[in-house]
């Protein structure tokens, strides 16, 4: 899934503009219910027009499964109500929804959006170091 961005894309590039609020959580639950959305999230992006990513299938159906396990896990932990936090993480990903849209899910696209889900990840572990303290 990926390799080296293709520089034939650059032109592509968008700031979809993480919500930097949600990396701010009052308490270790606001944390948790980020995390459990933006898991969520990607885990709809990349189940959607796998066929169009042109990646590997298996390295997706790999990283998908693992994105399902990680939400269930968390889901056991989590309060029933969300806030607003869980609003702005889902203006977000509907703009990254509607990029794809915009650009018929071209293979630059996707990578555009596979970078964007790594930052995602590292947005995880801002969130996961401030649940801790």
């Amino acid at each position: 899934m990926g390799g080296k961005f293709p520089l034939e894309c650059l032109e592509d590039k968008t700031a979809f503009q993480f919500p930097e609020k949600v990396l701010k959580p009052k308490f270790p639950q606001e944390a948790k219910m980020a995390i459990h959305e933006i898991l969520q999230q990607l885990f709809g992006i990349f189940s959607r027009n796998l066929p169009q990513t042109g990646w590997e299938r298996r390295n997706v159906e790999r990283f998908l499964n693992g994105l399902a396990l990680q939400t269930k896990r968390l889901e056991t932990c989590l309060p029933t109500k969300g806030g607003t936090n869980i609003l702005r993480l889902k203006k977000y990903f509907q703009r990254i929804q509607d990029f794809l849209k915009e650009k018929k899910y071209s293979t630059c696209a996707w990578q555009i959006v596979r970078e964007e889900g790594q930052r995602c990840f590292q947005y995880i572990d801002k969130l996961t170091v401030r649940m801790k303290k």
